[in-house]
């Protein structure tokens, strides 16, 4: 009598009656399918995941349905990650049970542990891994493919979710962590560099250049880009009125600061439009100067102001030239809005093939003459070089900084791996030098 009682025991280990009596093949085609249903809930995580929100975003705008539905998903991500690993938990249980079950059938005493250990092999390489490393490189095309799937199994699994997310939060909430509202998620300056610089290949060099001038207008201020004070070019009153005349015939500026004696005592900003009408009339002398440059007061702006901030300074007063001016309101340079669109579009010159810049000029292959009033941010982008920018901001100041005195000409500075050597000398400043690039060992 011993033989029914283990085939009683047999039938209980086995499970319900209902899997006792599936055919074979129908348990292996159900155990193939369960874990085809774990691949493709594994790979479809990790592509939702790791797809670009913003090519997607791009893409539902200009009306794809896959790409608007995929949207949606990305949206709500609470809601397709539950039902994602609700389809996960139970295929790979289900999955389990059959192969357990299959295992048993074969009647082969180590059948369970093999089994067990097959399955698990089959599922790291088969079922986890690979499903997931094709979909981390092929993102856009395996989310946009489950896009309408996933929307269905959203709707068929919401009762269980919504069960599911409240005893998520309730737990999370033991813990001090609050459900919070998704805002928009917004990338900042940096991440937008990165952007740029990551789709390189898909935009040409000026282009991406223009972008990257653009976000660095935040962070770079007018003390960078800024005519000099001893550069800027004006009418002194005090001069006579055969050299106030000259100047005005000769000057290649649209505007000029007039002025008496120094620039501080600005009297205005004079327009050379308005002056070439009244030479041209014959009805210029000092008096109607006077009033021409009083039409047009000066505009003033602290140093420091960033160039996206003056930018916007200058279209909201409808200005071209401002003064940067200290703590004291003393006059430091000028800034143009012609200065701040060459930060963003590069040196304006009808040749751009033949000119580097206005104030550097090519003598031999990598030794230029360059004048020192030139900002080092100008040279750094001009040349490739990285001189530092965080002290004095032309090159006149750093080489001043760094020799403690006013050098004489033929005086040679070593800088990183540039070479300075002082040409000129003028009103206690350096006016020009020339720099070589040395070969660092």
């Amino acid at each position: 009598m011993p033989y029914p009682i283990r085939e009683t025991a047999s039938r209980r280990s086995q499970g319900p009656e209902e899997l006792e009596t599936t055919p074979t093949p129908l348990l292996i085609v159900t155990l193939i399918a369960l874990l085809a249903v774990i691949a493709f809930s594994s790979g479809t995580e990790v592509a939702l995941l790791s797809v670009n929100r913003y090519r997607i975003r791009h893409r539902a705008t200009a009306g794809n349905g896959r790409a608007r539905a995929l949207e949606k998903l990305l949206q709500k991500p609470d809601e397709w990650l539950g039902a994602n690993l609700v389809i996960l938990a139970a295929a790979s249980v289900f999955a389990s049970q059959v192969a357990t079950l299959l295992a048993q059938r074969s009647g082969h005493e180590m059948a369970v542990p093999l089994t067990g250990v097959a399955l698990t092999v089959v599922m790291i390489v088969f079922c986890e891994l690979a499903p997931k490393i094709h979909a981390a490189a092929h993102a856009e095309s395996v989310a946009l493919g489950s896009s309408y799937v996933y929307r269905v199994l959203v709707g068929l699994a919401r009762p269980a979710l919504w069960v599911t997310n409240s005893a998520a939060y309730g737990f999370l909430r033991l813990f001090g962590v609050a459900r919070g509202t998704r805002g928009a998620q917004a990338l900042s300056p940096e991440e937008l560099r990165t952007v740029v610089a990551e789709a390189s290949p898909l935009i040409p060099p000026r282009h991406r250049q223009m972008l990257l001038s653009i976000l660095d207008l935040e962070r770079i201020t007018v003390n960078d880009i800024m005519i000099p004070r001893q550069e800027i070019a004006g009418i002194d009153l005090d001069d006579s009125w055969e050299d106030i005349l000259d100047q005005l015939r000769r000057t290649p500026h649209t505007r000029l600061p007039v002025f008496r004696g120094e620039l501080d005592t600005l009297v205005g900003l004079l327009h050379m439009k308005r002056v070439a009408h009244e030479l041209a009339r014959g009805t210029l002398d000092r008096e109607r100067l006077v009033e021409i440059a009083r039409a047009r007061e000066p505009y003033f702006v602290p140093e420091g102001t960033s160039l996206a901030a003056q930018l916007t300074h200058f279209q909201r007063n409808r200005r071209r030239v401002a003064f940067v001016v200290d703590e004291y309101g003393d006059i430091e340079g000028l800034v143009t809005l012609e200065d701040i669109l060459e930060e963003v579009v590069g040196e304006f010159t009808t040749d751009p093939a033949t000119i580097v810049h206005k104030d550097i000029n090519p003598e031999s292959p990598g030794v230029y003459i360059v004048n020192a009033s030139v900002t080092l941010r100008t040279l750094n982008r001009t040349l490739q070089w990285q001189l530092p920018t965080d002290g004095p901001k032309t090159l006149n100041g750093l080489l001043l900084e760094r020799l403690e005195t006013i050098p004489e000409a033929g005086t040679t500075l070593h800088v990183g791996d540039c070479e300075f050597e002082v040409l000129q000398i003028a009103d206690n400043s350096i006016r020009t030098v020339r720099v070589r690039r040395r070969e660092m060992s």
